[in-house]
């Protein structure tokens, strides 16, 4: 069978929409640890816009909020010192932004459902889990795909917005392709050394692309506008599992969008431990606003029904199991959101 997975880095324009609202987050649970947040982020060039709702005893100013942003931006890399090495045309310096919100309260319909030890919304979360220690429990194109992008960002050699993605035949690597900025004062063998590194290339025989135009030096907010939300598949199973609901960043813990997806990964890893015959579990939760009760659902790597139950769990147990009151969204959207669900 023939599968491909996708992975983005942490200076991905998306991803640095998902950043700026995980520290933004942070800086609410840290003072609050049962803030309601829900924020989105656009980012273009050196502007940025946040809108959404913030239910909290910590009140922050708009100039709070703006050097929030800015130091999210930094963190991530994007500072004037990087800039100008690639030139202002090229990329954006984090120090230098310009923030624009539009914050409100959470809805008082919506916080019914919560307040009543309920989830808040309605939707369906999928988990999945595969026999493999050695790649985490993830499927072998993702796990891959993740591990040669973190391996590149980390390193700092060259730019920060990267993409990589691995296709497969069974477990033979078929092909591998690399979006990574670079100018002339870059090396591209120093790049295939890295990802030699990762997954020794000569042995796997595949095909590896590097940006395929041949050109890649405006990146990050400059070369394409960043919204949170918008990189699901690479946030979760690198499209070898179904989605659903929303985004799972941009939330704190009473929102199913990451309570649900992160137990749903929990339970697919549990049933699969229990049975590992079966090789790959996947998990459907589904919920509605107001009501503690789920229905979980399994299914083997082919789809088929294996069982389902129904059971209440409230938002409140969810966010005590993954410490979901912990100012630690940042981390989590840097080591990636089923970081450690094994």
């Amino acid at each position: 069978m023939l599968k491909t997975s996708e992975w983005v880095s942490l200076g991905h324009p998306d991803k640095v929409a998902d950043y700026i609202s995980c520290r933004l987050l942070d800086r609410y649970l840290a003072g609050d640890p049962a803030a309601r947040f829900a924020v989105e982020v656009q980012i273009k060039e050196h502007y940025v816009t946040l809108g959404g709702e913030v239910t909290s005893s910590v009140a922050l100013s708009d100039d709070e909020i703006a050097d929030t942003v800015r130091k999210a931006v930094c963190e991530i890399g994007y500072t004037r010192d990087y800039r100008d090495v690639w030139g202002e045309k090229n990329t954006i310096a984090g120090e230098e932004l310009c923030v624009t919100t539009h914050i409100g309260r959470q809805s008082g319909d919506i916080a019914l459902g919560v307040d009543r030890s309920g989830w808040g919304d309605q939707g369906i979360f999928w988990g999945m889990a595969v026999d493999s220690a050695e790649t985490d429990y993830m499927p072998r194109d993702y796990y891959l795909a993740a591990k040669i992008g973190r391996r590149l960002y980390e390193s700092r050699y060259a730019g920060l917005d990267i993409k990589t993605q691995v296709t497969m035949i069974s477990d033979r690597i078929r092909e591998i392709v690399v979006a990574i900025p670079m100018t002339e004062r870059h090396d591209e063998a120093t790049v295939v050394a890295m990802i030699d590194e990762c997954c020794d290339l000569e042995h796997a025989g595949c095909d590896l692309v590097i940006n395929g135009t041949g050109r890649y030096v405006t990146h990050g907010p400059v070369g394409d506008c960043g919204t949170t939300g918008r990189k699901l598949a690479a946030d979760f199973y690198g499209g070898n599992c179904r989605l659903g609901g929303g985004s799972p960043w941009t939330k704190d813990g009473t929102k199913a969008d990451l309570s649900l997806n992160l137990l749903a990964r929990a339970y697919a890893l549990a049933f699969l431990r229990k049975h590992p015959a079966y090789g790959e579990i996947h998990c459907a939760i589904s919920c509605h606003i107001g009501s503690p009760d789920i229905l979980v659902t399994f299914f083997d790597g082919n789809m088929h029904q294996l069982r389902h139950r129904r059971e209440t769990v409230t938002p409140g147990e969810v966010i005590s199991h993954f410490r979901l009151r912990s100012p630690r969204f940042g981390q989590m959207c840097r080591d990636g959101l089923l970081h450690g669900v094994c």
